[in-house]
């Protein structure tokens, strides 16, 4: 297995980006052009990181047009492949994937991406994000990536950069932001942004489910192994590879702030946050709170947390001059008295799965030669979380602006599995910078 020579490290390629990148980004809705289509012709497919999203991703994919086949897969390690592809048979040849187009390894993104395939399904820890999108793009690859675009700002700024790389490319970026594509919450913000319940006031955003993915108290590091190929094993643990909590899992409420918001900048954000259940060797939250503020006086608060044993939901209220939003599983609107003034209802026979709902439409626009790039609001999402979790680490008032001028790079400077390297401590309120 080649661990590897590879990855030009990170950090290098992360500066050039921070130095093209420095400016704050205007926020703004897809771009959509007209190319030539991709006519009836099979559609290959490389996925890059074989978890349980990107085995997701490639279901979707491969459900999503029956001439798309899954031509070249990568990831860090065999076994997740092997474990992907097995979930994958049930699409016969077209999910089959012979041991030759099987890439394992830090560089096995480089590998897919040089195989042959026409698109490519960016589903690796987030701290790669950044890296394999650029890869893809300079590759002139249409691109599926997954949420969170970036860990640090450094990452952010790159994704910029290869978004404006991607239109004088003429090719996709598609976001992973999966509520974006549910009908149910599609119907409701499209009647937000229209104004049939006046001006936003305020949002609340909740994202409480149990710990993800936790290192167990009995699992301890082989001998032999090193810090970075642990460390990616175990990678929702570790702030540079997931960005914590906040941007692995509740950025998905995160960007529905956003969305609410018609996508434009915040002024500032403040917040608070810590470890209260997890006492495990890893270097993130279980919990935050934030406030955004935003023009006009209105305030977005999210509250996001992983306990065990505890209440969960997924919930977002979106207060309206002329009523209230609840969301995002069947969303209705209410009255000022609690009076239930619209409700969504699908259409017979609808698509109603969000997952599957981006993939039909990323295909069905490949094919018609609409090259649809969503990357600006995918680094304003991803942006968005970092300024709450930045605001919560460091106990400051944060400005966009301010955000925007930091070039933090989380990743080690060398990237080699066997490598040695001590994680950041868990940030405290008032020390960090």
């Amino acid at each position: 297995m080649n661990h590897d020579s590879e990855n030009n490290t990170r950090r290098s390629f992360l500066k050039k980006a921070s130095a093209v990148a420095a400016v704050t980004p205007i926020l703004g809705v897809p771009s959509i052009v007209n190319a030539q289509n991709l006519g009836s012709k099979t559609i290959k497919v490389g996925l890059i990181g074989c978890g349980g999203r990107g085995t997701g991703a490639a279901t979707q994919a491969l459900s999503a047009d029956k001439n798309v086949q899954l031509w070249a897969v990568g990831d860090a390690f065999d076994d997740k492949i092997q474990g992907s592809l097995k979930q994958l048979k049930r699409f016969g040849k077209n999910g089959e994937v012979p041991k030759e187009r099987q890439f394992t390894g830090l560089d096995a993104f480089q590998k897919v991406i040089d195989s042959g395939v026409d698109v490519v399904l960016l589903a690796s820890p987030p701290g790669f994000r950044p890296q394999h999108l650029r890869a893809a793009v300079e590759a002139k690859k249409h691109t599926f990536a997954e949420k969170p675009m970036a860990v640090d700002m450094a990452g952010v700024k790159s994704v910029l950069e290869s978004t404006e790389l991607a239109k004088k490319n003429n090719v996709a970026i598609q976001h992973g932001f999966c509520w974006r594509y549910a009908p149910s919450t599609r119907a409701a913000y499209g009647k937000i942004l229209n104004g049939d319940f006046g001006r936003v006031t305020s949002i609340y955003g909740t994202y409480m489910g149990s710990v993800y993915k936790p290192i167990p108290k009995s699992a301890v590091k082989p001998k032999g192994m090193g810090d970075v190929e642990w460390q990616v094993r175990w990678w929702t643990n570790y702030e540079w590879l997931s960005g914590a909590p906040i941007l692995e899992q509740s950025i998905h409420s995160v960007d529905k702030i956003a969305w609410g918001m018609g996508d434009v900048a915040p002024i500032a954000a403040v917040g608070t946050g810590g470890r209260i259940q997890r006492d495990d060797p890893s270097n993130v939250y279980d919990h935050y709170n934030v406030a955004y503020e935003y023009p006009n006086g209105v305030m977005c608060h999210l509250g996001a947390r992983q306990f065990s044993r505890s209440h969960g939901e997924v919930i977002d209220r979106i207060f309206c001059e002329n009523g209230s939003v609840i969301g995002p599983n069947q969303p209705r609107a209410i009255d000022g008295e609690g009076k239930t003034t619209w409700r969504y209802k699908p259409e017979p026979g609808s698509v109603q799965n969000m997952y599957q709902v981006c993939h039909n439409e990323f295909f069905a626009d490949l094919r018609a030669g609409k090259i649809n790039n969503t990357g600006e609001y995918m680094a304003n999402s991803t942006a968005l979380a970092i300024l709450g979790r930045e605001a919560a680490h460091t106990g400051k008032r944060i400005t966009w602006d301010q955000l925007f001028k930091n070039d933090e790079d989380m990743a080690p400077d060398s990237l080699k599995f066997e490598d040695s390297f001590a994680i950041a401590p868990v940030p405290v309120p008032g020390k960090k910078a």
